[in-house]
């Protein structure tokens, strides 16, 4: 069981490697056979369903969203907890409401992320 300390630590780390832009900082976040789904897959690499299936392709992925978006920053609203699971709700890209669910293995690294997107501002 993941508390909520844990949980909150790890947003934090997670958001600030993505706020400096640090693409190694971010992927030391994940397992080497990581499973990502994100709308944003679709739209950035043109991966019809939205799915990449390990750590290098997740890494290729980022580094292009860095370059897309340079100005990219991340404001962590909300840390959930679950048993083996943390999710993140935080403003993204282009003022965009997230939630990551994202699963950890044994050594607090992601093995699947399922991200969700929302316009607008929280209800």
């Amino acid at each position: 069981m993941i508390d909520q300390q844990q949980a909150e630590r790890f947003g934090r780390t997670w958001i600030e490697a993505w706020n400096r832009h640090d693409l190694n900082g971010i992927m030391a976040h994940y397992a080497d056979d990581v499973v990502f789904a994100s709308p944003f897959v679709t739209i950035l690499i043109n991966e019809p369903d939205g799915t990449l299936h390990s750590a290098s392709a997740l890494r290729a992925y980022f580094s292009k969203g860095l370059a897309v978006y340079p100005e990219l920053r991340f404001e962590l609203l909300d840390v959930l907890t679950g048993v083996r699971s943390v999710t993140l709700y935080y403003r993204s890209v282009k003022g965009k409401l997230a939630a990551e669910v994202m699963s950890l293995n044994a050594e607090g690294l992601i093995t699947r992320v399922d991200v969700h997107y929302r316009d607008g501002e929280s209800r």
